[in-house]
């Protein structure tokens, strides 16, 4: 119809290096993207490409230019009184387009003034709003500014490139100063600390990463990127407790086919330096259209997409968020458009379904489930260290057959360096359109996530996932883990009170007097002195009849209750014994002589004073002095804290050392388990509490705390810490903030114990006194 034809549509221009694209203002239009091997007939595809850097040269010049000669108009000011802080040339970016303006900022708002006056004559953020802002990287370079004026979306009010780093930084910082009600940033370790124990789903987690790693919506060319999870699309229905029915997640996509892979390495291996393996990426604005616009030759069955990213040869991408979502309609043709016909003739519609989806919000469900699914928590940690973590680059990388082209890389070349302009050009058009790797998060394992296991999963054969020759073999289960199924308790600090305060007066400084007090009668009992040096530590025995008290002296004491006497002395150490832990029938002692020492401990039955016979089981070595030591819960590990800040992690049925970590800078002061233990927190002399994740040695959580903590109770989560103020602190592990300071001792807090009911805690002090305090729900 020639009255079609003749329409006018307002909208925006963009020549890219393969195809031209037009963005209509109408968001009822279509977006429009042509090839240059379908425009053949009126372009000259390879004088086009010849002469693109040049064109794209002279736009650079012609902007620059512009930019140069204008600025920012200030009668856009809402005030007069408003005080301008800075303003320089920068582009917003959008998907599909970087509109070139001015940015102005203010002691009051943010704005950004167009050029072009689109897509509106001034931008106006107020700084009073802002609640997030994140420097990032675009092309590759530090150039790029996101700003959020809300806390949990992840659609951003506006982006911002520069043309330098300093200009970016330096509005950065300013609006960090105006940030009333900024919020504390987390870190990829605390996120991580978060999902590990289920606060935030897979989906949740992912958008952080991606978010942390410099993905955003508003770049095509890094778009934040989603894992395929499921490997059946041909069923009518889907069986999430079959291992075959989920993709591996261990693998990047162009290793999942062996036969299609074994091709990828031998080019690989004939390949001069630099090589990779995948001359495509897995994330690309490319990609990103074929999944989100519905026009001729883009995505029209997922079956046939999954197929094709099996057995392309050049087709390794991966998914995005929008797969995860609520909203169908990118799968769905709603508006009827005329989206030409397929190969045998049919018209292209709605995107093709599996058999086991009814309809696309019905796939969008199901695919939902199973990223939350038994198998996919198990197994997501792996897909992170492909393209987060320690495997996305190095040794690790080409181990796991996950290497890319240099050019996706930070740090792959340095595009200001290159001073012919059309070859500058040239490879940042490369950057952008090709497909960029996300910043590296994580330079270790990742951490298995905590799932309560409510049935057996197995993995059988599959075609779409068989394992390379090549591959590095996967680990296996470590028996001395423990397979938990319940949540950790969770202990109700709040409203914490003093049942009672007793009075300790010790007649040696440094106290070498063992003190016996009632908690029924609050008072005093008895007292036993065992040498002229200090004890370091004691403990109460199940039987409650014996109590075990370890010394500066080297020695380890035993006293009866029920005699009111010293019933043993064990001799085992050349330097203090700074502390001891017990379970069944073994103790375990820690020296400063750098060992811990376990001893099987066996009553003699023939002696009238039941004394005990020792036998030791094995002496554990250190680099330094041992100052702290403790047992999981089950009694399957044990972990020590030295003088040189070092946690170690040995297995108790082998004593072999399963993790060895220097987190600390100097004494650790106490170490523990957590409930579950999974994870072990220590607290130095350095001020810092860290998180140590047993299964991978990772320090996955690090707070620096006000003052030096001395010792603590811990239920995964909160911490209740006592340090050299006197003062208890209670601090939430998941976002590192203090929620509750409760006044306590005049002196250091320097002993701390938890009731196994989580009811009662009792705090000692340098101060001399001991109070009992009442956990109250």
């Amino acid at each position: 119809d020639q009255n079609n034809w003749s329409r006018k549509i307002r909208g925006s221009f963009k020549v890219c290096s393969r195809s031209i694209i037009f963005d209509p203002e109408d968001l009822d239009e279509p977006i429009l993207k042509v090839c240059f091997n379908v425009c053949v007939y009126y372009l000259h595809r390879a004088s086009c490409l010849d002469k693109l850097g040049d064109q794209t040269a002279m736009i650079a010049a012609n902007l620059q230019s512009r930019l140069a000669r204008s600025s920012f108009d200030k009668n856009c000011f809402q005030s007069v009184a408003e005080k301008p802080h800075m303003e320089c040339p920068v582009e917003m970016v959008l998907p599909l387009v970087s509109n070139p303006g001015h940015v102005c900022i203010t002691d009051e708002n943010l704005y950004f003034q167009p050029l072009n006056g689109y897509p509106e004559h001034v931008i106006q953020i107020k700084l009073h709003r802002v609640r997030r802002i994140y420097k990032r990287r675009h092309g590759l370079r530090p150039l790029g500014l996101e700003v959020f004026c809300t806390e949990n979306d992840f659609c951003s009010d506006i982006y911002l490139k520069f043309y330098n780093t300093a200009d970016r930084d330096e509005i950065y910082y300013y609006i960090a100063t105006f940030l009333e009600n900024h919020v504390t940033e987390h870190t990829a370790e605390s996120y991580m600390l978060q999902w590990q124990r289920g606060h935030l789903s897979n989906y949740q987690y992912l958008l952080h990463l991606n978010n942390l790693a410099d993905r955003s919506c508003n770049d095509l060319s890094q778009y934040p990127v989603f894992p395929w999870v499921i490997a059946d699309y041909s069923s009518s229905q889907l069986d999430m407790t079959n291992a075959a029915t989920f993709r591996d997640l261990s693998k990047p996509v162009g290793a999942l086919n062996k036969e299609r892979l074994d091709r990828l390495l031998a080019r690989y291996r004939g390949m001069p330096e630099p090589r990779f393996l995948y001359g495509s990426h897995y994330s690309s604005p490319g990609y990103v259209l074929f999944y989100l616009v519905r026009v001729e030759h883009l995505i029209m069955s997922i079956g046939e997409t999954w197929k094709n990213c099996l057995e392309g040869a050049t087709d390794f991408k991966e998914l995005i968020p929008e797969f995860y979502g609520q909203d169908s309609s990118f799968l769905e043709n709603r508006q009827s458009l005329d989206l030409g016909r397929k190969q045998n003739g049919s018209l292209v519609g709605d995107v093709v379904l599996p058999p086991w989806a009814s309809d696309a919000s019905d796939f969008l469900q199901k695919h939902k489930t199973a990223l939350e699914s038994q198998y996919v928590s198990e197994h997501l940690h792996e897909w992170i260290d492909l393209v987060f973590g320690f495997k996305q680059r190095g040794s690790e990388a080409v181990a796991a057959q996950n290497v890319f082209h240099p050019l996706t890389y930070e740090g792959g070349i340095d595009c200001d360096s290159i001073e012919d302009t059309d070859q500058r050009i040239a490879m940042l058009t490369q950057i952008l359109e090709f497909g960029q790797t996300p910043k590296q998060l994580f330079t270790s394992p990742h951490p298995q996530r905590i799932t309560p296991r409510f049935q057996n999963i197995t993995r059988s054969p599959s075609i779409n996932s068989p394992v390379s020759d090549m591959s590095p073999a996967s680990p296996s289960e470590d028996s001395s883990f423990e397979d938990l199924t319940e949540e950790s308790r969770k202990l109700a600090w709040t409203n914490m009170g003093i049942r009672s305060r007793l009075l300790a007066v010790s007649l040696f400084i440094p106290d070498s007097t063992l003190k016996m007090f009632s908690k029924e009668l609050k008072d005093f009992q008895r007292s036993m002195s065992f040498s002229n040096m200090a004890l370091s530590s004691c403990l109460m025995l199940a039987d409650g009849k014996t109590v075990v008290c370890s010394s500066w002296d080297n020695n380890v004491y035993f006293y009866s209750v029920p005699y009111g006497r010293r019933q043993d002395t064990l001799m085992g150490h050349d330097d203090a014994v700074s502390d001891m832990c017990w379970f069944d029938d073994r103790l375990y002692t820690a020296s400063w002589d750098s060992t811990i020492k376990v001893w099987q401990c066996a009553s003699d039955s023939s002696s009238s004073h039941k004394r005990s016979q020792f036998e030791l089981l094995a002496e554990l070595e250190h680099d330094a002095g041992v100052n702290t030591v403790a047992l999981n819960p089950a009694g399957t590990l044990l972990v020590s804290g030295c003088k040189d800040g070092t946690v170690t992690i040995w297995d108790n049925s082998s004593y072999g050392t399963l993790q060895q970590v220097h987190c600390h800078n100097g004494t650790i002061h106490h170490v523990s388990f957590s409930p579950d233990s999974r994870h072990v927190l220590s607290v130095g002399v350095d001020s810092c509490m860290k998180v140590t994740d047993v299964q991978t040695g990772m320090v996955i959580s690090s707070v620096k705390a006000e003052e030096e903590q001395r010792c603590f109770c811990w239920d995964g989560n909160s911490v209740l810490c006592g340090g050299q103020s006197g003062d208890l602190l209670l601090w939430d592990l998941l976002s590192n903030t203090v929620t509750q300071r409760i006044p306590a001792h005049s002196g250091a807090v320097t002993a701390m114990w938890m009731s196994e009911l989580c009811t009662t805690v009792i705090t000692g002090g340098e101060d001399r006194q001991i109070i009992f305090w009442k956990l109250q729900s």
